[in-house]
């Protein structure tokens, strides 16, 4: 039987067996691919030249053509919503060396004009604030900006209904945590935690429920044919959890809770949360089923704990692990092709069976990726990711 890219995406996301398994490229922000290392793929692949546009400007992730995904035919497609008017965001600008800009939260990132990749973290807005009064009379973004929601029923429906591609709704901002770490600086927030706890719960209160109003728009927006919606947050290091489970218990799983169920209320029809955290997550994942996530990306294999044949052994069952499908540390970028081969048989023989697994690499394709270790990741896919009739 060959299915549809939505059917083949819905089957997985059920553990059962579709006839391959999916593949995403660019159906989130956290599945992209750099817009360097996609001039280079069209040229190796023999595309025609084009204005490559750019839809995550700190990440400057490439928009991916239609040529590109009928040629490696993706099965995921990306609904984010669109740039709202917000007070604190500005256009990018050059300053001596880097260019920068503030985002909507009024967080400023810079990247080096001469061989700058991607926009690091340079201020942020919220490091002297001293009380939640301090807080309260911040200008925050509106969730529910008209220009956010302008396009997205349009291109959820085609995506659904003409095309039949599965599609990812995507969040307005980073996770609650993250937000908060980036306002305030991430040693201020964590020493917030600890030793102004009051403050932090309250600036975590304001972001949760600026998420939930998003969430209300864009569930309402897009109606009932919305499979999957996108969360996230960065709680863990390369070798375990960012802060000690009492504290995360205390801080951050409440919110997540309340923002899940929250999701799923809003939404018309079943939806799969899709929650994104890099690190060593190994430790969190019961706490994360708890709180309601049903999908993990991305799957850091490099980080400690994170083997694929294990992680599918304790929660394949309960979780779809979407990416994985190869290194983007150390073997995409730097190994060989006969390497990048190996390393993907082995994590689609580790988290293929059963379903509950969509092909992506670990994280976003950097910009130093060669073309030829992207399309033996592919090839390989294509090669060992069928499923037997």
């Amino acid at each position: 039987m060959t299915y549809t890219s939505y059917e083949r995406v819905k089957t997985s996301l059920e553990h059962r067996e579709p006839d391959r398994v999916p593949f995403d490229l660019g159906g989130t922000v956290l599945t992209g691919m750099n817009k360097l290392a996609y001039r280079n793929l069209r040229k190796y692949l023999g595309l025609p030249e084009v204005d490559v546009q750019t839809y995550d400007t700190k990440q400057q992730l490439a928009r991916i053509d239609q040529d590109i995904l009928d040629r490696l035919m993706v099965d995921v497609r990306c609904v984010d919503p669109g740039q709202a008017n917000t007070p604190l965001a500005t256009a990018v600008r050059r300053e001596g060396e880097y260019d920068c800009y503030e985002d909507q939260w009024g967080i400023t990132w810079r990247m080096p004009v001469e061989g700058g990749i991607y926009f690091d973290m340079w201020k942020h807005p919220l490091a002297d604030a001293e009380s939640v009064a301090d807080l309260e009379k911040y200008p925050w973004p509106d969730p529910a900006a008209p220009e956010r929601f302008a396009t997205m029923k349009q291109r959820a429906d085609r995506f659904v209904h003409e095309e039949k591609k599965a599609y990812v709704l995507g969040r307005h901002a980073a996770g609650l945590f993250e937000v908060s770490l980036w306002l305030r600086g991430f040693e201020n927030f964590l020493v917030d935690m600890a030793a102004n706890p009051g403050f932090a719960h309250a600036l975590l209160d304001i972001i949760t429920d600026l998420k939930m109003r998003y969430w209300e728009k864009a569930l309402e927006t897009v109606g009932e044919n919305v499979l999957i919606v996108s969360e996230a947050d960065d709680i863990a290091t390369q070798r375990g959890p960012i802060m000690s489970m009492a504290m995360y218990r205390e801080f951050i799983a409440p919110r997540h809770r309340r923002l899940f169920e929250h999701i799923r209320s809003s939404a018309k029809s079943h939806v799969y949360i899709f929650f994104h955290s890099c690190g060593a997550v190994k430790d969190l994942i019961p706490q994360l089923i708890d709180e309601g996530i049903d999908i993990l990306n991305p799957v850091q294999v490099s980080a400690e704990g994170m083997d694929t044949k294990e992680l599918k052994r304790l929660y394949g069952r309960d979780i779809t692990f979407w990416g994985g499908g190869v290194d983007t540390q150390h073997v995409l970028p730097y190994g060989t092709p006969r390497q990048v081969r190996d390393e993907v048989q082995r994590r689609i023989d580790d988290l293929a069976p059963g379903g509950g697994f969509v092909f992506n690499p670990v994280h976003n394709v950097q910009g130093d990726v060669p073309p030829e270790n992207y399309m033996a990741m592919w090839e390989t896919l294509r090669e060992c990711g069928v499923y037997a009739s």
